[in-house]
């Protein structure tokens, strides 16, 4: 049913993945090395075609002028407002509904989670007219509002779901006991087990972090002026109106790369035992 690890393959296959692995590598950073060559070329090299050769020079003024000659500084503080309030709407909303659906057994517990997962099955581009409507007649279009508000409506069912298996994995014991001496239910969620979902909300503060961050297509929709856009739909004003600054948006590119990397490299060690624990059950 599962593959074999590659030490008990032939000698062959072995030496085959050895080759493999670096090459599918390389074909994967390439683009990201491509934008990063980009960054640092000098505006004369792109002018005289020089797409893909080594750069003439190294420019590193192109990152100074992403920031003095764009609002790049107020389209990241942009996206840090909408992501940072999604990720602890989401998660925080994620570990009720899990903890509800995890905990208690009810009639319409597996109809009402198979909801929560149904969303995250619903082409997003359909959504784009209703919500678009939606805001407009709620008065939160072109908000940062209307944006966490649809963000944190859209995750929690990825969120849920993770939350809720991750609770059911927890021993049932210590529920059980602290129900025996008495305890609240409210209390048992904030005393017993949410200090248990450590891991599993830093995993899924990280990827919700990184997916709101990255995202283009909701923030091209919903938003539309400097002053509420996120740093995915600015990068496009990099862009002169007759020509096209490609080393000022692969600038641009790299520094809004930056946020969710860090994020990611801060909370490694907590990330890979959120999606690691009770793998070797």
């Amino acid at each position: 049913m599962f593959p074999r690890p590659i030490e008990q393959s032939s000698p062959a296959a072995r030496l085959a993945y050895k080759v493999a692995l670096p090459a599918a590598l390389f074909l994967w950073l390439l683009p990201l090395l491509g934008v990063a060559m980009t960054s640092i070329r000098p505006a004369s090299d792109l002018a005289a075609g020089n797409y893909f050769g080594w750069p003439s020079a190294v420019a590193l003024s192109n990152y100074a002028d992403v920031f003095q000659n764009s609002p790049i500084g107020q389209y990241i503080l942009n996206s840090f407002k909408a992501t940072i309030p999604t990720v602890i709407g989401a998660v925080a909303l994620s570990t009720m509904t899990g903890f509800a659906l995890g905990i208690y057994k009810f009639r319409s517990n597996l109809p009402i989670f198979f909801l929560f997962v149904a969303g995250n099955f619903v082409p997003f581009q359909i959504l784009m007219v209703p919500v678009r409507d939606l805001t407009v007649n709620f008065g939160l279009y072109n908000t940062t509002t209307g944006l966490v508000l649809f963000h944190i409506a859209f995750q929690t069912g990825f969120c849920t779901l993770f939350m809720r298996n991750f609770i059911r994995a927890l021993p049932r014991e210590l529920i059980e006991a602290a129900r025996v001496d008495g305890v609240a239910e409210w209390r048992i969620y904030w005393f017993v087990v949410l200090p248990l979902m450590r891991p599993a909300i830093a995993a899924l503060s990280v990827l919700i972090f990184t997916f709101i961050w990255n995202d283009y297509f909701w923030a091209t929709v919903l938003t539309t002026s400097a002053e509420t856009q996120p740093v995915t739909a600015g990068l496009y004003s990099l862009n002169g109106q007759w020509i096209a600054a490609w080393q000022l948006v692969s600038a641009g590119s790299i520094v809004a790369a930056l946020p969710p990397v860090a994020m990611f490299f801060l909370m490694q060690r907590h990330f890979i035992a959120g999606l690691t624990l009770g793998a070797v059950k």
